[in-house]
């Protein structure tokens, strides 16, 4: 993942922000809650390293989709970003999801297509966005959340662009927003303005943790749903101290209320190190929040040599 690539992180202030003041609305009118839906993934199932990590050795590429959905809840599903899935495509997805013993269930949350939110800006996308719209829609009940990523060109003068899309969409799919032009945060009366406008939309917000982008951790919520971005740089001992922060700052949001948390941990590069990192997740979160994630199963590495 490019975007918000830092070369130097000793350089990089990675304390978590403090929440931004809109989050009181939505508390005001939560209890706190303890027993959130809370799914955590990567965003990728198909990494030959995970075979004989957290897929079998024996592990077949075409059996990987089944593998992940064994070890891990949710998926932030970047294949839709790409094209629109085909109806063998999503039998073959919800098939594959199908008996995980994962608890809460297993999700799926895709991406809008690049087509509709990068090429096309949100503009004349009504035919393409409908067939997106049926085929995950189709996913039924293995479908989360939707991601709307905006592209680092859309700003705040095209808001009535993005509110009229958003009235657009159905009532009952699920929507995140990501904004990723600076100009949507640097001023505080448009971000504020922003917040309500989904509030009032029943839309969700994005919130990314990355290294070279810190306005993109605005620690704003338009809704008792979280959905977060957490992007690692490979194995760096700030991922776990980020996490740390993380957990602690999700156990006073779980006192407060929130509903439910995505969180999709990347960890940086070919994501090679993700499963580590979403064990560690997992862990401290079952241990600081008192939930009951089951923990993907990391089988241990066989040392050259240890055979003998």
């Amino acid at each position: 993942m490019e975007f918000g690539k830092a070369t130097n992180l000793d350089a990089v202030d990675f304390t978590l922000p403090a929440d931004h003041p809109a989050n009181q609305r939505i508390w005001d009118s939560l209890e706190p809650n303890k027993n959130p839906e809370v799914y955590i993934g990567g965003p990728i199932w198909a990494n030959k390293q995970y075979v004989g990590k957290i897929y079998p050795s024996n592990a077949k590429e075409k059996d990987f989709l089944h593998h992940y959905t064994r070890q891990f809840n949710t998926i932030e599903l970047n294949l839709t970003h790409y094209q629109i899935p085909t109806p063998a495509m999503i039998s073959r997805w919800k098939q594959e999801a199908t008996g995980s013993p994962m608890r809460p269930p297993f999700v799926y949350c895709p991406k809008f297509p690049q087509a509709i939110s990068h090429e096309r800006g949100l503009v004349a996308t009504e035919a393409l966005t409908e067939d997106f719209v049926n085929a995950v829609l189709d996913l039924e009940e293995f479908l989360g959340t939707t991601f709307l990523q905006l592209p680092p060109t859309f700003g705040p003068d095209r808001w009535p662009i993005l509110e009229k899309y958003l009235k657009s969409l159905p009532d009952d799919l699920k929507v995140a927003v990501e904004f990723r032009h600076q100009d949507w945060f640097s001023q505080p009366e448009v971000w504020q303005r922003t917040l309500d406008r989904l509030h009032a939309l029943r839309r969700d917000v994005v919130i990314s943790d990355v290294a070279g982008r810190r306005d993109v951790l605005h620690m704003s919520l338009s809704s008792p749903v979280l959905v977060l971005r957490f992007i690692a740089n490979e194995g760096h001992p700030s991922d776990y101290e980020r996490t740390d922060a993380w957990v602690q700052r999700l156990s006073e949001w779980f006192g407060k209320g929130l509903q439910t948390a995505y969180l999709f941990v990347h960890g940086g590069g070919e994501n090679d190190t993700a499963p580590e990192l979403i064990r560690y997740w997992v862990r401290r979160l079952n241990a600081v929040c008192g939930l009951h994630l089951q923990e993907p199963t990391l089988r241990p590495e066989v040392i050259q040599g240890s055979l003998f």
